[in-house]
């Protein structure tokens, strides 16, 4: 079997077959798009992160707790708490949806841009309309209750409607407004005694999903053109930069 370096093979110039794109690659492209043309064209990723794997147990747990209570067809406690007409759904392809590498896939015909994202949850309403769920985990010493105006949550914001706009694609009726379960690890205690406790909090957000239709356009363009510029405020470039005219001073010193 031939080793394959890549998930996604890099984008060839004019090529016919559906190009996959995922949702974190989109915000690539938001942040920066000669980051984002490095990866898509020649693969050269941005430093990879250390997985949050405590972040992660979070997630799963969540999951353990919102299925057992999606067998039951009852509301959870959270969503009782905060008045939510809605309960965690069954869906015969949630478990897909919910897969890293898989999840929620959609074609954008005018560009032949496959988008996927993982979603975390789905719930419903009582009319029927789906609603995107994501969890986060952090650890702040205010409660969480909104969402601010930090790059962070507008990764955040812009990730929520991605997945809305993927399910309303998949011809499912999605309601405008989704939720972060925020999971607060409180620091106030007098002690570890080898557990977290967190404070739990459901923020909502109107989605807006109308600025990517124009997004994915923008993404076909550039995959098709010579490399950007790098983006102003882009700490990965500039990075790079540096480093290079560092490595460049260095060798005219050596010559």
């Amino acid at each position: 079997m031939v080793y394959e370096k890549w998930r996604n093979p890099p984008y060839k110039p004019g090529q016919k077959t559906a190009y996959k794109i995922s949702r974190s690659k989109i915000d690539v492209f938001v942040q920066c798009p000669r980051c984002f043309w490095l990866d898509g064209r020649l693969k050269i990723s941005r430093p990879s992160i250390p997985a949050f794997t405590l972040n992660s147990a979070v997630d799963h747990l969540l999951k353990l707790e919102f299925d057992a209570i999606r067998e039951t067809g009852e509301q959870h406690p959270l969503q009782q708490e905060y008045g939510i007409d809605a309960k965690p759904i069954k869906h015969d392809k949630l478990n897909v949806w919910r897969e890293n590498y898989k999840g929620v896939e959609a074609l954008h015909q005018p560009t032949n841009l496959r988008v996927t994202g993982a979603i975390d949850d789905l719930w419903q309403d009582s009319t029927g309309k789906y609603i995107v769920v994501d969890y986060k985990s952090t650890s702040r010493n205010t409660k969480i209750e909104k969402l601010d105006d930090s790059r962070w949550n507008d990764q955040y914001r812009r990730q929520l409607e991605i997945y809305q706009w993927l399910l309303r694609a998949n011809g499912l009726p999605v309601s405008d407004t989704g939720y972060f379960v925020y999971c607060n690890a409180i620091k106030s205690r007098q002690g570890f005694d080898a557990k977290l406790e967190f404070e739990i909090t459901l923020v909502a957000h109107t989605g807006k999903d109308g600025w990517i239709e124009t997004r994915l356009g923008e993404i076909k363009n550039c995959l098709e053109g010579d490399i950007p510029r790098e983006a102003a405020d882009c700490e990965h470039c500039a990075y790079a930069k540096s480093r290079t005219v560092l490595t460049l001073n260095a060798l005219q010193k050596k010559n």
